[in-house]
């Protein structure tokens, strides 16, 4: 396959991708901003990439949110005892998945409640007008789990009532899995990222350890502090909203996407944009 056919293919694959949508001008440049011998392994490690697009989110949470749904009703609650609860500030991606979900898969009618994790006021009152029932984390991807366990923790110590606790998000990965379920909560998910998955983590057998050497010092190039992302998890899933934080470097680029120029650079990776 040629260099242009793979960066059409690119462009098209990761089109609404929102920090910075991509060209296939911009896949092709940002392939041949390595050197010679390092481009056909950014090219493969670039197919690795598990890419989430907004309408592939939305199905995965209206999917699992089914699921979830028919298993609480089977247990003898109604809608009007799910607490949806968001985890992160307005802006962030937990308050837009919970949107998303909301809005596609009519929960409002149904009577179902909705409460950010900050609002302790509001999720104290809920939950005691409700009484008994479940409350439903929902995030778009979960890394390590420390965040979500962290906000999960607080609204522990203020419960009141009795419930279930489940978190609900398009991909999670292994490390969280297990971070979650010593806490009691159960996830659901359309997409476990095991470890194995990921080219450059050291448990994944897809490149040859030269070959994550070589990556890795790329990636040290451009951000020498966390050249594999967050805690090493050199995680391949990338959503439409933003890179995680747990990518390689080499995807995202470098700050301000100089010298590198990354393929899919988080918002906070992008220049300022001037004011005139």
């Amino acid at each position: 396959m040629t260099r242009i056919i793979r960066s059409f293919m690119a462009a098209l694959r990761y089109r609404d991708y929102k920090p910075r949508p991509l060209t296939w001008l911009a896949a092709k440049r940002w392939v041949m901003q390595f050197e010679k011998n390092d481009r056909r392994l950014a090219e493969r490690l670039l197919d690795k990439v598990i890419y989430i697009s907004e309408s592939r989110a939305r199905e995965i949470l209206v999917q699992q949110n089914a699921a979830l749904m028919k298993r609480l009703v089977a247990a003898g609650l109604r809608p009007k005892q799910f607490i949806y609860v968001s985890v992160h500030d307005a802006g962030s991606s937990s308050p837009v998945m919970l949107n998303l979900l909301r809005d596609a898969a009519g929960l409002e009618k149904m009577g179902c409640r909705f409460v950010d994790a900050h609002d302790s006021m509001r999720l104290i009152k809920t939950m005691n007008e409700v009484g008994e029932g479940a409350l439903i984390y929902v995030d778009d991807f979960l890394g390590t789990g420390n965040q979500l366990c962290g906000e999960r923790d607080f609204v522990a110590n203020i419960m009141v009532g009795t419930f279930s606790e489940f978190v609900l998000a398009p991909s999670i990965c292994e490390e969280a899995i297990y971070e979650i379920s010593r806490r009691g909560l159960e996830a659901f998910t359309g997409h476990v990222h095991s470890k194995a998955e990921r080219p450059l983590h050291e448990n994944s057998p897809l490149f040859l350890q030269g070959e994550k050497d070589r990556m890795e010092l790329i990636c040290k190039g451009i951000n020498r502090v966390g050249p594999l992302g967050y805690k090493r998890l050199a995680t391949m899933v990338v959503l439409y909203r933003n890179a995680p934080n747990t990518v390689p470097a080499i995807l995202r680029g470098s700050q301000n996407q100089t010298p590198i120029r990354g393929i899919f650079p988080r918002s906070t990776d992008l220049p300022v944009p001037r004011v005139i």
